[in-house]
């Protein structure tokens, strides 16, 4: 065989391993050393003398001292102690109140709420969890369709993945080398856009067959506005004001993703102190959850840089670029091809293995087909959301499955999640045929003028 052929075989070889159960980062590394030992070997040369090694250690360090990936452990630490603050219940219920006369003011409360946690914790499977412990049940006895509410806590779920901080756009920056401070500025119209969408669909779909949602009992909504301006001020509001100002910093150069990181973990241990939430345990178990995320994160680096370097040395990167480039497609045909393929990839695969793994080998022939990275990452971004939503995987649908009345059927919840992907999808198609609503932000605010 070939070093080419080598490489290939390296390739489909740990798509079958993980398609086993194996862990995916020790995969990675164990495959990197096994196949760039043969790739670096010299006859005659001692076992450990073969630069493979130098190659693994060179990669952990590179790594481990990312100045970008330090924001990584930074806002997963602020979203847990976000997520264990106790603050949800009372942003949800201030919502609902604030809400009451806008049709589905349940479901549409419930999407705010999870764009808000969501882009406090980028955590998916918190945000679709918790929601699924407080607003589905409050959906159910508020006599909403069980379909509608299991899609609306999905997708409202997921949207952590693309809304700023999110952790999915810093470790695509450290995967494409681009800045993190310009993903998370093009993120930020598409973010909203797509919430906002979910919104419309569910008032739309409100107006149109109310028995969908019905309005509330009034003793739920005959409150005091006073009240309501309470409950805003002490849930809303300060939630608020920690996400604009970790955002704020980001988008306007006052901080690096990472310090910026580290106002919002030090703004979130100041807010779970004034929700009387702080205490040893919880510092401890968001601590301990912080560093099993980040290591798992770190190994998947280490593990994919590796293996990326030796199938790059066996030239298996430039058969996989020779074949793109020879079938002559188009900037429109490349897209759809590398998108529908990441879709795929979303059934068996977490967005960290894609990002970190697969999203490496597009990222060469971006410059032939004259295609931005960073718009390629918000389409990569928006991408990802679906594969939580769609059958027969759909973690999202899962994380709700496992919280849910015992009536509710799974395909109940997929049922109701796929409309949200397909204003996924709806939204993908603006951002291709307006690239604007990705770009004009970063241009705006980092092209020299």
């Amino acid at each position: 065989m070939t070093d080419p052929q080598i490489g290939l075989s390296m390739l489909f070889l740990f798509i079958f391993i993980i398609m086993l159960g194996f862990p995916i980062a020790f995969t990675l590394v164990a495959m990197g050393v096994g196949f760039g030992f043969y790739a670096y070997y010299v006859p005659g040369q001692e076992f450990f003398n073969n630069r493979i090694f130098t190659l693994l250690v060179q990669k952990t360090f590179e790594v481990t001292s990312s100045d970008v990936l330090t924001a990584v452990p930074l806002f997963l630490f602020m979203g847990y102690l976000v997520e264990r603050a106790n603050i949800l219940d009372r942003l949800f219920h201030s919502l609902q109140i604030s809400m009451k006369n806008v049709p589905g003011a349940l479901a549409v409360a419930t999407l705010v709420t999870c764009a808000m946690f969501a882009t406090a914790t980028g955590i998916v499977g918190a945000v679709v969890t918790l929601m699924g412990l407080l607003a589905f049940p409050a959906m159910l006895r508020a006599g909403y369709d069980v379909k509608l509410s299991a899609g609306v806590v999905c997708a409202g779920g997921c949207l952590g993945i693309l809304i700023p901080p999110s952790i999915l756009l810093i470790v695509y920056a450290a995967t494409a080398g681009v800045s993190a401070v310009k993903l998370y500025a093009a993120a930020f119209i598409p973010g909203f856009m797509l919430a906002s969408l979910y919104v419309i669909y569910v008032i739309v779909r409100a107006m149109i067959n109310p028995a969908l949602a019905p309005k509330l009992p009034k003793e739920q909504t005959d409150i005091p506005g006073t009240q309501v301006l309470w409950a805003l001020l002490t849930s809303f509001l300060p939630l608020a004001i920690l996400i604009i100002s970790v955002l704020g910093a980001i988008l306007f150069g006052l901080a690096t993703p990472s310090e910026a990181a580290g106002i919002g973990a030090l703004g979130s241990i100041v807010l779970a102190a004034a929700y009387r939430a702080l205490n040893y345990e919880m510092l401890r178990e968001s601590v301990y959850l912080t560093a099993r995320a980040t290591a798992m994160v770190c190994y998947l680096f280490i593990g994919s840089w590796t293996f990326s370097s030796v199938f790059a040395l066996l030239g298996g990167q430039a058969v996989v670029e020779q074949f793109f480039l020879s079938l002559n497609l188009s900037p429109t045909q490349f897209l759809l091809l590398t998108q529908a393929l990441i879709f795929l990839l979303g059934w068996p695969l977490e967005w960290t293995e894609i990002i970190i793994i697969f999203v490496p080998i597009f990222l060469p022939l971006l410059d032939d087909f004259h295609i931005d990275p960073i718009f390629f990452g918000i389409l990569v971004a928006l991408n990802t959301q679906t594969a939580f939503n769609t059958p027969p995987v759909a973690m999202a649908a899962f994380y709700l499955k496992g919280v849910a009345p015992p009536h509710v059927k799974l395909t109940d919840i997929f049922s109701g999640a796929l409309p949200f992907v397909f204003m996924v999808f709806l939204t993908m198609a603006l951002v291709y045929v307006f690239p604007g609503l990705a770009l004009w932000l970063p241009d705006y605010l980092y092209t020299p003028r």
